[in-house]
């Protein structure tokens, strides 16, 4: 089995964080985060939501600013295991039409936007 070739652009083919509080409170600190892991140029950034219990505002904001950037780079950003608060409020923001959502803990696989893999 060959391994696959990234574009030299890439670094990593992935980067996976598990993100536990993504409010306004917190920004400032996991938008940092974020500046760190993008710097890393990865092909693919998986953010597990699974230990996250609100998002407001300030977190939809910042998720659509990475979706950004990483498209921008031709990389995908994934929303990994959101519990049903947290999916319906990215499905009430629309981001489940923009981003890709996947509930699978093993499945870190790139999904179309729009689409939620189960």
């Amino acid at each position: 089995m060959t391994t696959p070739v990234l574009p030299t652009r890439y670094t990593l083919p992935l980067v996976e964080v598990r993100v536990a509080e993504l409010d306004l409170a917190c920004l400032p600190e996991v938008g940092a985060m974020f500046d760190r892991v993008l710097a890393l140029c990865p092909a693919q950034v998986v953010v597990d939501l699974s230990d996250c219990r609100h998002l407001d505002a300030a977190a939809i904001g910042l998720l659509l600013d990475v979706h950004r950037r990483l498209s921008r780079a031709d990389a995908v950003l994934t929303v990994r295991n959101p519990n049903p608060r947290v999916g319906r409020i990215l499905h009430i923001a629309h981001l489940d039409q923009v981003l890709s959502i996947v509930t699978d803990p093993g499945v870190a696989a790139q999904t179309a936007p729009g689409q939620t893999r189960t």
